[in-house]
């Protein structure tokens, strides 16, 4: 594939005036701590012109999310613009990560600190892409083992819009055999994942679907050609090269920036969702020169329009309950209060700003809490839930501890998703619940094991048992009309046989029942001996049976019986009918000779 295909076409985002300024404010400010790591690293490098990269961008030009960081009033009188800010609730959830993803994009840091440790890569970068190319995997609709539960896919790559890529990949990874679409949580078109996809969680699969794998590819990516990430020329490049769009380096920088101001932990799927009206989904006739076209939420440009965000200005939408979507461009401002956003912990205590490492040093040991045996019937839910308190060697609880749980042993029990392993947060208590767990249709024993991410601390096992399901029962069989079954030879019976069960006299829906034809001087014996000769059933082949097995009652513990036939013999037969629980029902058969047709002479 061609180094930066198409050039990617300028894509409109529905953001505000306060949002372009913002962002105008704080790419021109080079504000201490933005997007690198030594204020004066970056001041050195404010005048540099990013040199695009060689190699081919990521995406291809696909959709991509452009909320902005919650926005801060600023503290300082005298400032040259008034911002808006959010509710602190709102704030405080866009701040959250769901867990699994933010556990990738931390181990992808760690392996490329080591296997290139000159590129400075922070995880808070890979965030950042993370948050504006899929919204952190749908807010972490992700298994547990970093795999979205679908596919997520940007637009089709065909030129309309976007860069034009015909297929590449036959559409093994995005479904599409006549174009390539972007793929996966950090959004790789097929070409690029082909060059750059990488296993991340060790499981010898590169899954562009995968957050570990993704994440840890989109890493390599960036610090590609002996980059130096803490370099903000450096940095820019990069960015510019996944995605070549000066309005995608701003969102990107932006939120780096918030990200880098303090994060915390969410459960996986509670993430905040992107707001669908702020989604680059159109774009205009210009080039990469600057001047492509302006869409709005409809696709529609404006004719060539630069992105300066001289739009007008979209009203503050009221604050979602519980933190949702946070629609309203916002991030901490140039010269104005630069304190740590404060972000709860876990546990809900929200009083200190820096938030607890995913895995507290402090935690020594997991204790057990309330019910440790778990038992359940196939096929339904597991009446307790396991759950561990994380401790100090001084028994103190510990919050903000990632607690593993995976099913160990030979079962199809599972957590939500069929998932084997879940991650869950110890609270501020020091407790983590692990989800419903439901039992499969494998009946035994087996056991789920909580562990600590990341810490050497004993595990702590909750003996699990599957018991088999209550065989339904019937205590009583009968008929459920009195009509004589008489029948000729070589024919059929016209009336089916029709029974009901029950069990303490109530129906008894769904009862194994046997009907065999047996003979009649064995009628009184414990195992009575099918017949030989006379009625009969048939078979799938239509070929005779006198014994038919795995019959089940209804729900209204009703039974009819296939159409029963009759050979050349005459006389009086004995049709048995049994159900588990031990209910029998004698039924009698009577075959004649054909009646005698008249002559005439």
């Amino acid at each position: 594939m061609a180094p930066h295909i198409g050039r990617r076409l300028r894509k409109g985002a529905a953001t505000t005036a306060v949002a372009a300024v913002v962002m105008a404010a704080l790419t021109a400010s080079q504000a201490p701590g933005f997007a690198g790591t030594a204020p004066d690293r970056h001041h050195d490098a404010a005048g540099e012109t990013p040199t695009p990269p060689t190699e081919a961008p990521i995406d291809g030009g696909s959709d991509y999310h452009t909320d902005l960081p919650p926005l801060r009033k600023p503290g300082k009188p005298g400032a040259s613009i008034d911002l808006p800010g959010l509710p602190d609730g709102v704030a405080a959830a866009e701040a959250g990560i769901p867990a699994t993803v933010l556990d990738a994009y931390k181990k992808a840091e760690a392996a490329l600190n080591e296997s290139k440790p000159g590129c400075n890569l922070p995880w808070q970068l890979l965030a950042a892409i993370g948050k504006v190319e899929s919204g952190q995997a749908r807010g972490g609709r992700v298994d547990a083992e970093g795999t979205t539960f679908s596919p997520i896919l940007g637009p089709v790559l065909n030129g309309n819009g976007f860069a034009r890529i015909t297929d590449t990949d036959g559409g093994a990874y995005d479904g599409d055999t006549t174009h390539d679409r972007a793929v996966g949580p950090m959004q790789f078109i097929p070409s690029t994942w082909a060059t750059w996809g990488r296993d991340g969680n060790g499981d010898g699969e590169r899954n562009p679907n995968n957050i570990y794998d993704a994440a840890l590819a989109a890493g390599a990516y960036l610090c590609a050609n002996g980059r130096d990430l803490s370099v903000k020329a450096h940095l820019d490049a990069a960015i510019l090269g996944y995605n070549h769009s000066q309005e995608y380096l701003a969102t990107v920088l932006s939120w780096f920036e918030y990200y880098k101001k303090g994060t915390h932990a969410v459960p996986d799927g509670t993430g905040v969702l992107p707001d669908p009206d702020k989604v680059g989904s159109g774009s205009g006739s210009g080039k990469d020169s600057g001047k492509g076209g302006k869409g709005d939420k409809n696709g529609k440009g404006d004719k060539g329009k630069d992105h300066s965000g001289s739009g007008s200005p979209t009203p503050l939408p009221d604050p979602t309950p519980g933190g949702g979507d946070s629609s309203t461009p916002e991030t901490p401002t140039p010269g104005g209060d630069s304190s740590t956003p404060e972000t709860p912990t876990p546990g809900g205590d929200s009083s200190t700003p820096e938030t607890p490492a995913p895995t507290p040093s402090t935690v020594a040991k997991l204790e057990t809490v309330g019910t440790t045996e778990l038992t359940a019937t196939a096929g339904t839910e597991f009446a307790a839930r396991p759950r561990v308190r994380a401790e100090t060697t001084d028994g103190k609880p510990v919050p903000g501890v990632f607690v593993r749980y995976e099913i160990r042993g030979e079962t199809d029990a599972r957590f939500p998703g069929g998932a084997t392993r879940v991650t869950a947060i110890t609270g501020s208590d020091g407790t983590a619940t692990a989800p419903v767990l439901r039992a499969g249709e494998t009946t035994g024993s087996f056991t789920v094991r909580a562990t600590v991410v990341g810490r050497s601390v004993d595990a702590a096992d909750f003996p699990a048992t599957v018991k088999a399901r209550p065989v339904p029962q019937a205590d009583a069989l009968a008929r459920t009309d009195d009509k004589v079954l008489e029948a000729e030879t070589g024919g059929s019976f016209a009336d089916p046989v029709a029974v009901k069960a029950t069990y303490k006299g109530k129906a008894a829906a769904g009862v194994a029942a046997t009907a065999t034809m047996i003979t009649s001087d064995s009628a009184k014996a414990d195992k009575p001996t099918q017949n030989d000769k006379g009625p009969y059933f048939k078979d799938a082949k239509g070929q005779p049976i006198r014994t038919l097995t795995a019959l089940k009652t209804d729900a209204d513990g009703q039974l009819i019986l296939p159409k029963i036939y009759t050979d050349d013999q005459t006389g009086t037969f004995l049709l048995r009918l049994t159900t588990a629980g031990g209910a029998t029902l004698t039924v009698e058969l009577t075959v004649t000779q054909p009646a005698a047709q008249e002559t005439t002479g």
